[in-house]
C-alpha cells in the first residue's frame, strides 16, 4: 500500500476527529477537571466535590429518581415499540401508508422538546383533556396528579422517545431473513415458538441499541421533567442546570455531571455485557 493511499483516509479522517477533540473532549476534560479542583484558588485539587456529593443522601434520592424514571421510560418505550415496529414492517403492506406512518412518527422529533412539554401541561392538567376524559368515563373521581408527579414525567418522556425504539427495531425486523422464520415454521415450531427462539434473538441487537439510545437520552433529560415535574421532582440534569446557571458552583456542577456520566456509562456497559451470550456473539 503507497503512502498516497494512506494519505486520503488520514485526511478524511482528520476534520472529525478535530471536530469531536474541540468540540467533545475538550469540554469534557474542563467539567472533569473543574470537579477534581475547588479551594480558595479554585485550582487547588482537592476531593472534597465528589464527596459532597456521595457523601450525602439527599444526593443519593436524586440519582436514584434519575435512574428509576430512565429505567421506566426504557422499559415501557420497549414494551410499545417492538409491537409498533412489527406492525409496520411485517403488517402494513402498502407501501404509501408504511410511509405515512413513519413520518407521523418522525415528525414529532423536528418539534422544539419545550413546546411539546409545554403540549403535555395542557393535555395533563388539573382541567386538562386527559382528566377531564377519566372523570367523564368514570374511570376516577376527582383530577389525577400528572403535573408534578413522576406519572407526568415518564408520559412526556416515553412520548419523546419512542420514536427511537420503533426505528432501531424496525430496522433490525427488517434485516430478518424471512427463510430463517419459515425454516422453523417447516420444522413444526409454533408461532410463538419461532418468535422466541428465531425473531426475538435476530432482532436482539435492535432492541438494545434502542434501549441504549432511549437510557442515555432519558437520564440526561432536562426539558420535559424540568417543565413536568411542577418542581416537585428534581432529577440530576435539573441539579447540574441550576449548579451552572444559578449559583454558578462549576466544580460541584463539574462533580455532579461526571457523576451521572460515569454511572450512566457503568449502567450501559453492564447492558450490553448481558446481552452478550457466553460464546460472545449475538
Amino acid at each position: 500500500m503507497t503512502r498516497r493511499s494512506l494519505r486520503a483516509p488520514a485526511l478524511l479522517l482528520a476534520a472529525p476527529a478535530l471536530f469531536f477533540a474541540a468540540f467533545f473532549l475538550a469540554p469534557l476534560a474542563v467539567v472533569a477537571l473543574a470537579s477534581i479542583t475547588g479551594g480558595p484558588s479554585g485550582t487547588a485539587l482537592t476531593p472534597a466535590n465528589y464527596l459532597r456529593v456521595l457523601a450525602d443522601q439527599y444526593h443519593w434520592d436524586v440519582i436514584l429518581v434519575t435512574f428509576r424514571l430512565a429505567f421506566y421510560t426504557t422499559l415501557i418505550c420497549v414494551a410499545l415499540g417492538y409491537p409498533l415496529a412489527w406492525y409496520l414492517v411485517r403488517v402494513v403492506r402498502w407501501r404509501a401508508w408504511r410511509r405515512a406512518c413513519v413520518i407521523l412518527l418522525v415528525v414529532p422529533l423536528f418539534t422544539s422538546n419545550i413546546v411539546r412539554a409545554f403540549g403535555w401541561m395542557v393535555l395533563l392538567g388539573r382541567n386538562g383533556l386527559i382528566n377531564q376524559a377519566l372523570m367523564a368515563t368514570g374511570a376516577a373521581d376527582r383530577p389525577v396528579r400528572f403535573i408534578g408527579a413522576e406519572l407526568g414525567i415518564l408520559i412526556g418522556m416515553v412520548y419523546v422517545l419512542l420514536p427511537f425504539v420503533v426505528l432501531a427495531v424496525g430496522n433490525a425486523l427488517a434485516r430478518v431473513d424471512p427463510a430463517c422464520e419459515q425454516a422453523s415454521a417447516d420444522l413444526g415450531a409454533s408461532p410463538a415458538a419461532t418468535f422466541v427462539h428465531v425473531t426475538w434473538p435476530l432482532t436482539l441487537p435492535g432492541v438494545i441499541s434502542g434501549a441504549i439510545i432511549v437510557f442515555t437520552l432519558a437520564v440526561s433529560a432536562y426539558v420535559t421533567p424540568a417543565l413536568l415535574s411542577g418542581g416537585r421532582v428534581t432529577v440530576l440534569s435539573m441539579l447540574i442546570f441550576q449548579q451552572y446557571s444559578t449559583v454558578f458552583d462549576f466544580h460541584y456542577g463539574g462533580a455532579l455531571s461526571m457523576v451521572l456520566l460515569v454511572l450512566t456509562l457503568i449502567l450501559v456497559a453492564l447492558a450490553n455485557r448481558a446481552a452478550v451470550p457466553p460464546g460472545g456473539a449475538r
